[in-house]
């Protein structure tokens, strides 16, 4: 009875019977994807034309514009910002320059000053020479108007003469000077000259010479006697006593 009912159902004559299609598996799924693409594609026009509606997308491109603006306007600036700094940096460096050449300008200076205070100096020794003067014989012509001698300690002496033609805008004169010393050595008498001899002479209105003598040992120099000599002739003689 049982096998009956069994074969009852798996034949034509059963009660319940489905008939289906013989169609691929494949088809099926490329079935399904159409219809899927087909309603993604429906989903997607609803998205853009809800934003349309709701006026989203206008809203979207007026930021994008705006942010287009700003940013060439940033651009602007920072070109703007790069030439200041260029020109800025072109006025270091030429700053830079002007200092150095300040501190160039400054070492010049300050050498001058100094060849400046030299010269001052000088120039104090000669009015202090010149305040020593022995007074004018009214002579016309070449004089000597001043001779000094002093012993260093070096055992060397220092002598200077000045020299002066006392007439008014007088010519050059040209011609020598000799130094002659006298003194004892070793209690006898002791004479000498320069060791260089006769000094050359060239001057207008005055002169000034001067030198170191060296003093042989045991020499006590006593004075010093200065000539001034135009070829062979005498013109002016000085004698200092020590």
């Amino acid at each position: 009875m049982r096998l009956r009912l069994l074969m009852r159902r798996l034949t034509v004559s059963a009660p319940r019977m489905a008939v289906r299609s013989a169609l691929p598996w494949p088809f099926r799924w490329a079935m399904l994807a159409i219809v899927a693409g087909f309603c993604a594609a429906i989903a997607l026009w609803a998205f853009e034309f809800g934003k349309d509606i709701a006026g989203l997308d206008n809203g979207t491109k007026e930021q994008l514009l705006q942010a287009r603006v700003e940013n060439e306007s940033l651009r602007t600036q920072l070109n703007t910002l790069q030439e200041q700094r260029n020109k800025a940096q072109s006025v270091a460096n030429t700053a830079d320059t002007l200092l150095t050449a300040e501190k160039v300008a400054q070492e010049k200076l300050a050498d001058l000053s100094r060849q400046l205070e030299a010269e001052n100096q000088r120039l104090k020794n000669d009015l202090g020479f010149f305040e020593q003067l022995i007074p004018a014989t009214g002579a016309a012509g070449i004089s000597i108007r001043g001779l000094q001698a002093e012993v260093q300690k070096t055992g060397e002496l220092k002598w200077q003469v000045l020299l002066i033609q006392a007439a008014k805008n007088p010519g050059e004169f040209r011609g020598q000077l000799e130094l002659s010393f006298s003194g004892l050595e070793n209690g006898k008498p002791w004479t000498a000259h320069l060791a260089s001899g006769a000094q050359p002479v060239a001057l207008k209105q005055y002169g000034r010479l001067d030198g170191l003598f060296a003093v042989p040992a045991n020499v006590v120099v006593k004075s010093v006697t200065a000539r001034v000599l135009e070829g062979q002739v005498v013109r002016a003689v000085q004698t200092l006593k020590l």
